[in-house]
């Protein structure tokens, strides 16, 4: 037998029928991440990337604290945006500390249990899909606020709010739970080396034998499921919104609403853009090597601009920011008095 075929991915003569799942299962995965490259190039990514982490981690934090402790946060927009920082929080604490921790290890990869990189696999799947499903109530909020202004209040209320939510996070959950199943389910008979940072689907399902079909089919109705449907009601909804900004309102009124509406289509167009670049493809089109790097930008660049867009753009934001900083620091007010 050739060491080739396994690393190669090709189905071993006499072993394309019948696998039984016991004699591939692995004791562990190894995650590769960038450990062939050279060290130093490796501490410099270290570096550069562990300050777009904390600002990131600390940006949607701040959203989600402001969102929670300012009363003038306390509407359906800002509480959708507090959920969704929460979940990019969250999604930024699965991947990136390990990803991190990668580039620092010696070469060969971190080695880590299956049920560790399922369990990595699963979150990563929930949380993303609960972020495209939120996504959407937002547009829908954003829809119903503008275009629907005298039926706002009764339509959306805090139970629907809540209602809504529930629905994001129990879609993205059996999503997850189902995708990790069908994928972890298969016998592993090309070997543990996950080319990636993470346990990303692709990089894991490559790895299996016997008839992969199945799996990729279900990853692909996922995608459609999760990426082009929302997509398409998120571009209807700001369509409509647009429309409606253009033709009623005063100018400071209409600017108010496009800037809120060009942060969240900005944030869409941001996130539903990566994921179909990333997932929306067969096996058989894909580069892991490509893949790899892509995800740089997607883990560390993405989720840092969320912050970005929705603080910088919003005066709602920025006026509760200033408060609770007054708030904390008196001198602020009584030298805002004295200019």
């Amino acid at each position: 037998m050739a060491a080739g075929d396994l690393a190669s991915g090709k189905p071993l003569p006499g072993w394309s029928m019948h696998w039984p799942a016991s004699a591939f299962s692995l004791q562990e995965f190894v995650i590769l991440g960038f450990s062939g490259w050279p060290q130093g190039l490796r501490v410099l990514l270290f570096a550069l990337l562990l300050p777009l982490y904390l600002a990131t981690l600390a940006g949607n934090l701040l959203i989600l604290a402001l969102a929670l402790l300012e009363p003038a946060l306390h509407t359906p927009m800002y509480f959708f945006l507090g959920a969704l920082s929460a979940v990019e929080a969250a999604y930024t604490l699965v991947l990136t500390p390990r990803m991190l921790a990668g580039f620092l290890l010696p070469p060969g990869g971190q080695a880590v249990a299956p049920a560790t990189c399922a369990a990595q696999m699963g979150l990563f799947v929930a949380l993303g899909g609960s972020e495209c499903l939120l996504l959407a109530a937002m547009a829908l909020d954003r829809y119903l606020a503008i275009c629907r202004p005298l039926y706002y209040p009764q339509l959306m209320t805090a139970g629907l709010c809540w209602g809504l939510l529930a629905c994001c996070c129990v879609g993205g959950s059996i999503l997850a739970v189902g995708l990790t199943t069908a994928i972890f389910q298969l016998p592993f008979c090309h070997g543990g080396l996950v080319n990636h940072v993470f346990c990303d689907l692709p990089a894991v399902l490559v790895l299996a034998c016997g008839n992969r079909d199945l799996q990729e089919h279900v990853l692909l109705a996922a995608c459609l499921l999760l990426l082009v449907l929302p997509l398409i009601l998120i571009l209807l909804s700001y369509t409509r919104v647009l429309v409606v900004i253009l033709g009623v309102g005063g100018a400071a009124g209409r600017r108010k609403a496009f800037n809120t509406v060009a942060s969240h289509l900005t944030v869409a167009v941001l996130h539903y853009g990566c994921a179909t670049a990333m997932y929306a493809r067969p096996l058989s089109s894909r580069s892991l090597e490509e893949d790899k790097l892509v995800s740089l930008i997607y883990i560390n660049l993405t989720p840092l601009l969320y912050p970005a867009i929705y603080t910088l753009r919003n005066r709602d934001m920025q006026g509760a920011l200033q408060r609770v900083l007054s708030q904390r620091t008196p001198g602020i007010d009584h030298q805002a008095d004295l200019t």
